[in-house]
């Protein structure tokens, strides 16, 4: 199975107006530019807005985060100066809620619980490892899960992220004996088909920087066998 990517013409759209613009990441889709060349998600984003307002010229994009290439769900863009400022700002603040689902195959110690750890990265092979006490060079890292659904097999979690380290809850769900579906770099055993992993970022919540309302967007889930199993 190869993997579905995003184009100009494809782009799942989940909110849109003059200052932001909220897409639906699939799997192969790598939100900016990277070394492997593929095109970004910034770029389809950018292609959709010129040929859908006809805009000449150079349009604006700003990326707000990142998601990691395997994972799927909402990514934020700025397509004002103004909205990315602080966008920017309530991002790195914590003044977002963002809550995602992950699809694990050993049930979690607890229904629900909290986690801190504290994570330490290696650029070397681009993982982070979570300790339980501090370690040098290390950063505080906590969330919460719950059990939401169990399925043949598997357990569906939502998680929601107090802190936004790297790689965080593949590394904090491999630590209690839950890797990811798919997630071979954080334990897992098998790789999915597509080459990504069950960890959705399923639902956003935060002002709008420019209109001040309150905003929630919630994203699909992929179309997949486990996916649509969890019907919530």
């Amino acid at each position: 199975m190869s993997k579905l990517v995003s184009n100009k013409d494809n782009l799942q759209i989940l909110h849109e107006d003059n200052h932001i613009i909220v897409v639906n990441k699939r799997v192969g889709d790598i939100v900016q530019g990277d070394k492997t060349g593929d095109k970004p998600l910034s770029e389809i984003v950018k292609e959709y807005i010129k040929e859908k307002y006809n805009k000449p010229g150079e349009v604006f994009l700003g990326v707000v985060h990142r998601l990691d290439r395997p994972t799927t769900g909402i990514v934020v863009f700025a397509r004002t100066s103004k909205a990315l400022e602080r966008l920017n700002a309530m991002f790195s603040n914590r003044e977002t809620q963002k809550t995602y689902w992950a699809v694990v195959k050993n049930k979690p110690p607890k229904t629900s619980d909290i986690l801190v750890h504290y994570l330490k990265r290696n650029p070397k092979n681009n993982t982070s490892k979570a300790h339980l006490k501090e370690v040098p060079d290390s950063k505080k890292a906590s969330l919460d899960y719950t059990i939401i659904k169990e399925l043949n097999n598997y357990f569906v979690l939502e998680i929601n992220l107090h802190t936004g380290r790297h790689h965080q809850i593949r590394s904090q769900l491999q630590a209690i004996g839950c890797p990811i579906k798919g997630d071979l770099k954080y334990g897992f055993d098998r790789s999915n088909p597509d080459g990504g992993i069950h960890l959705h970022a399923r639902k956003l919540s935060f002002i709008h920087p420019v209109t001040k309302e309150q905003l929630t967007v919630i994203a699909p889930t992929p179309n997949d066998t486990l996916w649509n199993d969890v019907k919530q």
